[in-house]
């Protein structure tokens, strides 16, 4: 094991920015490391950081709307108070040896404290297309860690002559990664023999989708040994329930939930999946090799969740469909084609195997003990 380190990390925002933050810090934590996270009190990292047992030390910062440039002020004001913060924080419990930004604005303090202190950090980007603060930060950055290659072209200019560009892929949480099929049938109730379609939108649901899973209800339910396990997104549950209609008889192969909150055991439990392509959707259905039809939202920033797609699709695990032919025999044959081949499934978890998604934590550690045994 590497010698003992301290590893601050900054994440925050969204559970796309901390749960990859909490997939590392696990895995630091293994290695014998002492992790500790900064982040704002009103955003979820709040919540879920103590959540997961980890220290977690508050500072307040906003970013500012570049169509209104007289915010940068505030911003700027209150961006030397955080980094002030967090001087008190090392004052009192002494700096780390290595620091890591998430991409959310809250990075910012963070590793600007560092970088006029001598400490090094490393950035994790997690989408195919880079956010703000990445970019802003990059240049000073010891390592930059992708997990799309085609995120790479937007840092070009924008990395200093020491950074290492390195592909580590996105981390997953040990929660996911370590559901076991048969642990996850016996949550959802899914016998060994059956087959087991999972469909979720992300963490608020999408409602084009739900609508095309529903218009499926009687292809869906004719195949006898189907069993659908259907995030719908809290806000979109009732009228998704209404809109299918099922029968008692119907619901015990058809579980509609407005949220799933054990992903790992759905994942690993499933035999397809259709979903959105964010992120950390992208990551943990690679890290379990599920065989998928992703659905891209597509409304994203510089469509990037179709960008994100194509990691899994480009080595043939899985099939994109976009959002507007959702209504059109596309989508609706598509799915059944997937759902009524087992071969093809078979052959997708293989492609999807190759892309060794399941080890980016161990990746993305590798890349933190050597930007601080380098500096």
């Amino acid at each position: 094991m590497a010698d003992k380190l301290k590893v601050a990390i900054a994440a925050g925002g969204t559970a796309g920015h901390i749960n990859p933050a909490l997939a590392l810090a696990g895995e630091l934590a293994q290695r014998g490391h002492e992790v500790c996270f900064f982040g704002q009190s009103t955003r979820l990292e709040a919540k879920l950081v103590p959540e997961a047992g980890y220290p977690f030390h508050q500072i307040v910062v906003t970013g500012f709307d570049r169509s209104r440039p007289w915010t940068a002020i505030t911003a700027l004001v209150r961006m030397r108070g955080a980094e002030r913060e967090v001087g008190q924080v090392f004052a009192a419990e002494g700096a780390p040896d290595v620091a890591v930004g998430f991409g959310a604005y809250v990075e910012m303090a963070l590793l600007r404290w560092c970088a006029s202190h001598g400490v090094p950090y490393v950035l994790h980007e997690q989408n195919s297309v880079p956010g703000l603060a990445n970019k802003m930060s990059a240049k000073k950055a010891a390592k930059l860690c992708l997990s799309f290659p085609a995120a790479r072209a937007a840092f070009e200019g924008k990395t200093g002559p020491a950074t290492e560009v390195v592909m580590t892929g996105n981390p997953v949480r040990r929660s996911v990664t370590d559901a076991t099929r048969q642990g996850g049938r016996a949550a959802f109730g899914v016998p060994e023999d059956a087959e087991m379609l999972l469909v979720f939108g992300g963490s608020l649901g999408a409602q084009h989708l739900n609508q095309g899973i529903v218009a499926l209800r009687d292809r869906l339910l004719a195949q006898p040994s189907l069993y659908i396990v259907h995030s719908t997104g809290d806000a979109l549950y009732d009228d998704t329930v209404a809109a299918l209609g099922l029968t008692e008889e119907q619901k015990a192969r058809w579980q509609v939930m407005p949220y799933i909150s054990d992903m790992g055991g759905a994942l690993a439990a499933a035999d397809l999946v259709v979903s959105r392509a964010g992120a950390s959707s992208i990551a943990e259905i690679a890290a379990l090799a599920v065989p998928s039809l992703l659905v891209p939202y597509p409304l994203a920033t510089e469509n990037h969740q179709a960008t994100n797609a194509h990691l899994l699709a480009d080595v043939g695990a899985a099939v994109i469909c976009d959002d507007d032919r959702i209504d059109t025999s596309e989508f609706a044959d598509g799915l059944m084609d997937l759902v009524t081949d087992p071969d093809r499934r078979g052959a997708m978890h293989k492609a999807a195997l190759t892309l060794k998604a399941g080890d980016a934590a161990a990746a993305l550690a590798d890349q933190v003990e050597a930007a601080a045994h380098k500096a």
